[in-house]
């Protein structure tokens, strides 16, 4: 069973043309409860998850709906959608609309759903309109996850601001920032390495975008920037021990959790999250012999599945959801074309049971 070319529209209040979709998940108090929201996320794993796909590209529902169920009988708090594992800049609107309801159907009432948000640069734009369009785009997405039933936006880096003049652009950053947290969402920050698509955000940028009232946390991603990390992390400690501290560490998430975080969103735990659930409670209670051998196990399947090339790390991750009995093989596509070789998946496999993942 396939999706293609389907438009998606729930009964809701008003008519058709005049709601996007999923009106029935409208939940304006918890939008603006960024406390409530904040403790869901406390302490917990969400994991950013992969969309499944048929060879030609279209999304495979069956192998769609039979991973969302898989995952929340899990041991997560939440699920991250519509971000870098999901391709969520790139996919349609259809599409984003038919995840999101697909796992706001099937995730319980205690698990959380964190929606990316954001706009790809599209080259047909003139350049007098780009930064406009820019911005109409990145808002569109960002109403239709909390209209959807989202509980918080993960902010893609603005990337159409990162060649700006270094002072112009930090300026740009904070407004946009500014102009989502006027419309009252709560906000995660994501700190990204640019190689990924992302921007070096400054620390005296962050600490602007922290006194947002609006912003609930930061997912920090910088891949092997230990230094980084590093900063950011006392940033949070010291003059910010009220918001979240999200690692989006793959390669350093024991660590990350030494330096602070209190919650993991990773592509990660896609596959096998309860390992990663256990580190992280475990870490909390000071069970450090249980969490010194789980760090080792679990850095030991990222070495697997997080090489180069870093972004076909969402095709090894798809194929762990082969390997673990979820999906079928021929779902086992995404949008960037990548292939996979006999190797590679014996290398995932071997990864997945010498290190006893579940």
């Amino acid at each position: 069973m396939e999706l293609s070319g389907l438009e998606i529209w729930l009964p809701g209040t008003g008519t058709k043309e005049g709601n996007t979709f999923c009106t029935w998940y409208r939940r304006i108090t918890s939008m603006r409860d960024y406390k409530q929201i904040r403790e869901q996320l406390t302490g917990g794993m969400i994991p950013a998850v992969p969309v499944p796909r048929s060879a030609d590209g279209t999304i495979h529902v069956e192998a769609h709906e039979n991973y969302a169920k898989y995952m929340a009988a899990q041991r997560i708090h939440g699920v991250a959608l519509w971000v870098h594992t999901g391709r969520g800049l790139q996919l349609t609107r259809p599409e984003r609309e038919y995840v999101l309801r697909c796992w706001r159907a099937n995730l319980g009432p205690e698990q959380a759903i964190v929606a990316g948000s954001g706009s790809l640069i599209d080259p047909a734009w003139k350049a007098e309109e780009r930064v406009k369009r820019w911005y109409a785009s990145s808002h569109e997405m960002a109403a239709d996850a909390m209209n959807g039933g989202a509980d918080a936006l993960l902010v893609f880096p603005p990337v159409i601001f990162r060649d700006l003049p270094p002072a112009e652009r930090d300026e740009a950053i904070v407004a946009y920032h500014q102009s989502l947290a006027d419309q009252g969402y709560p906000l995660i920050l994501f700190y990204l390495y640019e190689e990924a698509g992302g921007v070096n955000y400054t620390l005296k940028v962050l600490e602007r975008l922290m006194e947002l009232s609006q912003v609930i946390g930061i997912k920090v991603a910088t891949l092997d920037s230990v230094m980084t990390m590093q900063d950011i992390s006392s940033l949070m400690r010291i003059h910010f021990p009220d918001k979240l501290l999200f690692t989006g560490e793959d390669r350093m998430f024991g660590y990350s959790l030494m330096r602070g975080a209190e919650s993991a969103l990773v592509g990660l735990g896609a596959a096998f999250p309860n390992i990663q659930a256990d580190l992280i409670q475990a870490y909390r209670d000071r069970r450090y012999d249980q969490f010194m051998d789980l760090s080792a196990r679990i850095d030991g399947f990222a070495e697997a599945a997080f090489v180069a090339p870093m972004d076909k790390y969402i095709l090894r991750m798809l194929w762990c959801l082969v390997l673990a009995g979820v999906i079928p093989e021929e779902a086992a596509g995404e949008l960037a074309g990548y292939e996979i070789s006999q190797e590679e998946i014996d290398i995932l496999r071997e990864a997945i049971t010498s290190n006893q993942l579940y």
